[in-house]
């Protein structure tokens, strides 16, 4: 598959600008973007997007037809990658991760996993969620706080990428977790590490665009989903969310940055949840909100 990275560079409160542009105009089709530094002093940012099974000149030109006036200025260059595993080559080397009572690691660091800890073997893949990212390390320390205090009948990993926090949440509990994603490349990599986990008889999954399928019926009413996703979709589907969710239900919602965190929880208070903990990790939000009840 033809994958064009287009890049657009400026002063940094630009770049960020033109970045939140790009989210809005490209995430919800499936379109990663990113913003770092892209000058040693720091001063010259660069917002990124990757577009697939398209020429670079057209890339070029969705984007600019997306971000129009508001990057006018700011140089853009559209080039084709290799046609590589990115996810895969970015996960080469990097060190094990503790969250919580967690360790997640790959294969060649299966020796490395001390006493007392639960390891989570997660091998590279096209999905998302490896414990090195701050959204996906908050939710694996808030389920180890979580499941240390009280039990659930009910558990939905909503977004579930990898599959790493579906695999956290039935390797403590070991009981039945669903795990789902918009993405089927998802499900069948979440269901692998399952496996890999020796929980694959625990951890369930299907591929589902959001709640609207019937086969959370299935699983459901949940008294805890934990949503590692985007803020754009965890707010428009806060009322589905919620109705499949009982009345003194948990909810871990993260993929925020700290700036999306009032808009968030006005969204879910509308749905009666109200917040009881809040991690920022890395410049990332989790948030932990209940219902019904006082404490999570």
């Amino acid at each position: 598959m033809k994958t064009i990275r287009v890049r657009i560079t400026a002063e940094e409160l630009e770049a960020k600008r033109i970045a939140e542009i790009l989210e809005r105009a490209f995430e919800d089709d499936g379109n990663p973007v990113t913003i770092y530094e892209a000058s040693a002093d720091g001063r010259i940012w660069a917002a990124e997007v990757l577009l697939f099974d398209i020429e670079a000149e057209d890339a070029a030109g969705a984007v600019r037809d997306r971000v129009g006036a508001d990057a006018f200025a700011a140089p853009l260059e559209a080039e084709e990658l290799p046609d590589i595993n990115w996810v895969e080559k970015s996960l080469e080397g990097l060190a094990p991760v503790r969250a919580g009572r967690f360790m997640v690691h790959g294969s060649h660091d299966r020796d490395k996993v001390p006493g007392g800890a639960v390891g989570l073997e997660i091998e590279a893949a096209l999905a998302f969620g490896t414990g090195h990212h701050g959204t996906t390390a908050g939710c694996l320390e808030e389920i180890d706080r979580l499941l240390c205090m009280r039990s659930y009948d009910a558990i939905l990993d909503l977004g579930t990428g990898t599959g790493v926090l579906a695999i956290a949440a039935a390797s403590l509990a070991r009981q039945p977790v669903l795990a789902t994603d918009i993405d089927p490349v998802a499900t069948q990599t979440a269901a692998e590490n399952a496996r890999l986990n020796e929980v694959g008889h625990l951890v369930h999954t299907f591929t589902a665009n959001g709640m609207a399928d019937h086969r959370f019926g299935y699983y459901g009413p949940f008294d805890l989903v934990i949503a590692n996703i985007l803020a754009r979709p965890l707010m428009q589907m806060a009322k589905s969310i919620s109705a499949q969710m009982t009345a003194t239900a948990t909810l871990v919602l993260s993929g925020l940055r700290i700036e999306d965190g009032p808009r968030i929880l006005f969204a879910y208070r509308t749905q009666g949840f109200h917040l009881v903990r809040r991690r920022e990790k890395d410049g990332w939000l989790t948030l932990t909100l209940v219902r019904g009840r006082q404490d999570a």
